[in-house]
């Protein structure tokens, strides 16, 4: 017995001697979770998120790195921390004496904030992480990035008739407030918004051939780049005070509500708020929400909300050649492609909502959601030439449908070019065998 203990004590013994020994052979090497790092495009002088990889020494004997460094050292921006040790900027962007146990490994995380390219487009941010082993031996890991110049604009208030044109993005941070009988003109320019930003129009907003959507170019998981994440930013309100509102050619997306008319004094022969060819889409509640409004909606693309893509209470809606689809895939609980009703809190408003040419869809067996309350208030809608997913009724609000069903083999997502579930990827063009060719947006 005590034979055999003393061989278990002298394994052990040598277990441990060979758990603290480091070789100096020049035929060991370390290997990593990725030869290069590949970094999201981000806006200059603006933290990028945390990223890392892993530093693996499969050897059968430990490893000492003489060094650990940035290659370009404090000239890129780039940010090091390897295994808990950060790689101070004051004494080169190194640390030196990393032992790497056998069969171990160490975690390395890397950031960026990069300088200002002074460049129209993405600039690449490039650098080497050099892993030096006491052998002499050296290894890299690349780091890749591109940074994007862009205008930053904190809680910007326009007291007075702007136009704001510009290529380089602008990354607003904060309410953008339009003052009451102020008009803003925003042209051929994209607006990238924090979290928590978002527009107050009290004067008048004129949009055309522009983007707004979230400010975040990473990615939110590695197959979901945030830009396909919802409820990024607050999205557009118009308050009572704001008229002759105009948006062409715009897409807002990944708001938390796409855009808000305020209830005001109901003109029925002027529209407060006009979209043409503009699409919103992902939103975390309402896409398109009017109260006691006229608005006017032509060639436009209302998707994918966790509310209703278009909410109507009171007042006048007139769509035209629009596609209203509801496949929002985040939550079971999404709302209706329209819904309408004369109901504001306690009141009932005159309600009136004219649909031609249009497509209405999504995944629920009825995507078209009236409620009219009772009284003498005026509640008029009519759907002509439509498309519509609702069990068929004969009505003569309802004229010259295309009755979906859930039955039918071409309804629903399958009237798209792509609704892909997986990757949340959508195109709301129609494919050749849609019945619904003709009507929509596109």
């Amino acid at each position: 017995m005590k034979r055999i203990f003393y061989i278990l004590f002298i394994l052990l013994w040598v277990a441990c001697e060979n758990d603290e020994s480091f070789s100096t052979s020049s035929g060991l090497e370390l290997t990593f979770s990725a030869d290069t790092l590949k970094m999201d495009t981000l806006f200059s002088k603006t933290p990028s998120s945390t990223y890392a990889f892993w530093v693996y020494n499969r050897n059968d004997q430990g490893l000492r790195l003489s060094t650990v460094r940035l290659k370009r050292g404090n000239q890129t921006g780039y940010r090091v921390n390897v295994d808990g040790v950060y790689l101070d900027n004051s004494n080169g962007s190194q640390t030196h004496n990393v032992e790497i146990r056998r069969k171990d490994s160490i975690l390395v995380f890397v950031e960026l904030t990069a300088p200002e390219n002074k460049q129209a487009k993405p600039t690449l941010i490039e650098d080497d992480l050099l892993f030096n082993l006491e052998s002499g031996r050296e290894q890299k890991v690349n780091l890749r990035a591109w940074a994007w110049d862009a205008k930053k604009l904190y809680d910007p208030v326009f007291a007075k008739d702007s136009v704001v044109s510009s290529e380089q993005p602008l990354v607003v941070y904060g309410n953008m407030v339009v003052e009451e009988g102020v008009t803003l003109t925003l042209q051929n320019t994209t607006l990238y918004f924090h979290s928590g930003a978002g527009i107050e129009v009290n004067g008048t907003l004129k949009t055309e051939n522009c983007l707004m959507r979230g400010d975040r170019l990473d990615r939110l998981f590695d197959y979901l780049p945030y830009d396909r994440a919802d409820g990024q930013w607050q999205g557009i309100r118009f308050t009572e005070t704001s008229t002759d509102n105009s948006l062409m050619d715009t897409e807002i997306r990944n708001a938390v509500e796409g855009i808000v008319c305020d209830s005001a004094e109901l003109d029925m022969t002027t529209y407060r708020l006009e979209m043409e060819r503009c699409t919103v889409h992902n939103c975390s509640g309402t896409g398109v929400a009017a109260v006691n409004a006229n608005i006017a909606l032509d060639h436009c693309q209302l998707s994918n909300a966790g509310g209703d893509c278009l909410l109507v209470t009171g007042g006048k809606a007139d769509i035209s050649y629009c596609t209203l689809a509801q496949f929002f895939p985040f939550d079971a609980g999404r709302g209706a492609a329209i819904r309408f009703t004369n109901l504001w809190g306690e009141k009932t408003l005159p309600t009136e909502i004219n649909c031609t040419g249009s497509i209405l869809t999504g995944y629920a067996d009825d995507v078209v959601e009236g409620l009219k309350a009772d009284g003498e208030t005026e509640f008029k809608y009519h759907f002509t030439a439509c498309l519509i997913r609702m069990p068929e009724k004969e009505s003569e609000e309802f004229t010259d449908i295309i009755w979906e069903s859930p039955k039918d083999e071409a309804g629903g997502k399958h009237h798209f070019v792509k609704i892909d579930e997986d990757n949340f990827i959508y195109d709301f063009h129609l494919v050749e065998t849609s019945p619904a060719q003709g009507l929509g947006c596109y």
